[in-house]
C-alpha cells in the first residue's frame, strides 16, 4: 500500500500563487503514474496534471501556461506549482498515483485551496 500525503493548500487571493506537495511512501520511480486531480464543490473529480513513466507529461487545458508539475527522488515528492491563480481554481486537490501496469489507484486526503478576495 502507497501512502500520499499532501501539503502546502490554503487561501489565496486572485493572481496569487501555491505550492502543493505530495510525499509518497514508495519510491516515486516504481509508480507509473503520478500526478494531480481536483474536484470543486457540486463536480466531478478532474485531472489536473500527470505524468507517466517519467515521460508522458500531461495538462488539463485550464490549467496550461499556469501550472507545473515536478518529481523530486530524493524526497519521493510530487510538486504542483499554481500561479496566476483565479477562482474557479478553488477545490480540493487530490494527489494520486497508479501501480506499475496501472492496476491499483493511490489517493491523498485531499487538500483544500481557495481563491478568493
Amino acid at each position: 500500500q502507497v501512502q500520499l500525503v499532501e501539503s502546502g493548500g490554503g487561501l489565496v487571493q486572485p493572481g496569487g500563487s501555491l505550492r502543493l506537495s505530495c510525499a509518497s511512501s514508495a519510491s516515486i520511480f516504481s509508480l507509473d503514474t503520478v500526478g494531480w486531480y481536483r474536484q470543486a464543490p457540486g463536480k466531478q473529480r478532474e485531472l489536473v496534471a500527470s505524468i507517466t513513466k517519467g515521460v508522458i507529461l500531461d495538462y488539463a487545458d485550464f490549467v496550461k501556461g499556469r501550472f507545473t508539475l515536478s518529481r523530486d527522488a530524493p524526497t519521493n515528492t510530487i510538486n504542483l506549482q499554481l500561479n496566476n491563480l483565479k477562482p474557479e481554481d478553488t477545490a480540493v486537490y487530490y494527489c494520486h498515483a497508479t501501480s506499475p501496469g496501472g492496476r491499483i489507484d493511490y489517493w491523498g486526503q485531499g487538500i483544500p485551496v481557495t481563491v478568493s478576495s
